[in-house]
């Protein structure tokens, strides 16, 4: 199994969130959403990387960049929901 390693395509149109000291519990929790949205996309993008449809015997030209949308999508709105985001949210509060 091949390590993940974070693509330069994908930070550069995606921003890493920061934190600020006296950040509220609001925007901690919003920013630490965001970063399991980039994990989430990276695992997408590695589980999702075979081009082969089973519907259609060519690809269309658009057709990587509407499923990198598609995942990226569905990374933002899953967010939250894998666990990432509590854990790195209970970690951070105890020190803001």
């Amino acid at each position: 199994m091949e390590p993940l390693h974070v693509n330069s395509a994908l930070l550069s149109h995606q921003t890493i969130p920061t934190l600020q000291e006296n950040m509220d519990r609001a925007a901690l929790k919003e920013k630490t959403d965001a970063f399991e949205a980039i994990i989430v996309k990276m695992l997408l993008d590695n589980a999702m990387k075979d081009d082969r449809d089973l519907f259609s015997a060519q690809n269309d030209p658009g057709d990587a960049i509407y499923k990198s949308m598609y995942r990226d999508e569905l990374s933002k709105v899953s967010a939250g929901s894998f666990g990432f985001s509590e854990m790195l949210f209970d970690h951070l509060s105890a020190k803001i």
